[in-house]
């Protein structure tokens, strides 16, 4: 048996035996490495009122003392303040919050 073979083999047994959590951290690890170009749109009802571009990933706030997952994700992107999809020069990275509870959110990874 060659080595690669192996090798392929131990690691096919390990991603195996994660958890699905695992995996996933696993794989947003590997999204960090080779960036990503994620969109977050905020909707009040249907009417579109947020929109964050260039974002490399949203993550989920954990509590600084028992480490348990908190009710909102967060993340750094450039607010696209006229809903025009394209950074303008006065659209600057920002850092924000949005919660699982009261926001109408949709994040997604825009091919431009």
């Amino acid at each position: 048996m060659s080595t690669k073979f192996f090798f392929l083999m131990i690691l096919s047994f390990f991603v195996a035996g994660c958890t699905q959590e695992t995996q996933n951290n696993i794989s947003r690890s590997i999204q960090n490495w080779t960036g990503t170009n994620g969109v977050l749109e905020v909707y009040a009802g249907e009417k579109l009122v947020h929109r964050f571009l260039k974002i490399d990933k949203m993550s989920t706030a954990t509590g600084t003392n028992d480490g348990e997952a908190r009710s909102y994700r967060f993340g750094y992107g450039y607010h696209d303040i006229n809903l025009n999809n394209t950074i303008d020069a006065n659209e600057k990275k920002v850092y924000f919050e949005i919660s699982d509870y009261s926001s109408n959110y949709i994040f997604f990874e825009s091919n431009n």
